[in-house]
């Protein structure tokens, strides 16, 4: 997909923060604009590229096919561009080290790439030696002293837990469902509704732990009609009516592998969003490349 040669990087941003908060009018409150501009940044936007980026839909916006694939080239070259302007406030070309940090499933699949990433375009000679491993894994890790940094869902931790934590992102949830889903049509979508419906429970990164807390504080509990370890499938099965599920945003992607649509419906309920952040020793001898990747993420994800 060609970029339109006349577009402005107002245009982009706009369209970006449409595209994250899935809808024109907290685009426009987060850019501090009206929301007629953002709406008309992306009209013509889809009026230089001749596609149609964003389904409207009653309660907000979802990116198209074509509008996600868009997104992924604009979020890369505004990444690109914000990291260029950070560049003289870090030693970046003159740092050399390493630096080992475990990563849990989730955050490997859905956070952390982009931001290696960017991070190595930033510190090109700071070798990452990342490690794939589960919560419990990364917290004795980061307590021993085997590895530098964790990155996890930080939600899930104990608050009992002698490390330190950094939230980096926090990831509202709402219900997932198919294209034509009776609960489309219904403006207010309660957990009590949703109990109604078989429910796809995602196993992996504590995913059902984490869905029962917030359940199990309302007096209800999803009637869970299968169990997958696999967000594909997971995907698939929504798409095709299956069953519902109630996801962070992070992970939402608006088609399944065979084009079905899934649409994001918001919950009444106030549910408590995923948490994805750092552990680290409180105590810890920062290595220069440690800290350095430390203050990086904190930097690029604006905490």
């Amino acid at each position: 997909m060609a970029l339109p040669a006349n577009a402005s990087l107002r245009q982009f941003r706009y369209f970006c923060a449409a595209a994250e908060l899935k809808q024109f009018s907290l685009a426009a409150r987060q850019l501090r604009v009206s929301q007629s501009v953002v709406t008309t940044a992306v009209r013509q936007l889809e009026a230089m590229m001749g596609v149609t980026l964003f389904e409207r839909l009653p309660h907000g916006v979802e990116l198209t096919a074509e509008g996600h694939r868009f997104h992924q080239r604009i979020r890369h070259i505004l990444d690109s561009l914000e990291d260029a302007l950070d560049e003289p406030h870090h030693a970046a070309h003159d740092l050399a080290g390493s630096v080992r940090i475990g990563a849990s499933y989730v955050v490997l699949g859905y956070f952390l790439c982009g931001l290696l990433a960017r991070f190595r375009r930033t510190y090109p000679y700071v070798e990452i030696d990342l490690v794939d491993m589960d919560r419990q894994g990364i917290e004795a890790g980061v307590e021993s002293g085997d590895l530098d940094l964790g990155l996890c869902i930080v939600s899930n931790c104990d608050p009992g837990l002698a490390l330190a934590r950094k939230v980096l992102l926090r990831s509202r949830r709402q219900l997932w469902v198919c294209d034509q889903h009776a609960l489309m049509g219904q403006d207010d979508v309660r957990l009590a509704d949703v109990a109604a419906y078989p429910y796809i429970m995602l196993t992996v990164d504590e995913g059902e732990a984490s869905a029962s807390r917030y359940w199990q504080a309302t007096g209800l509990e999803p009637s869970v009609g299968f169990r997958t370890s696999s967000m594909e499938a997971l995907r698939g099965l929504v798409a095709y009516g299956f069953g519902v599920t109630i996801l962070s945003d992070m992970v939402y992607r608006s088609w399944s592998l065979d084009g079905r649509k899934i649409q994001a419906r918001p919950i009444s309920e106030k549910i408590p969003p995923m948490e994805v952040g750092m552990l680290s020793r409180p105590d810890a001898d920062w290595t220069p490349a440690a800290r350095a990747f430390r203050q990086f993420a904190e930097l690029a994800c604006g905490v």
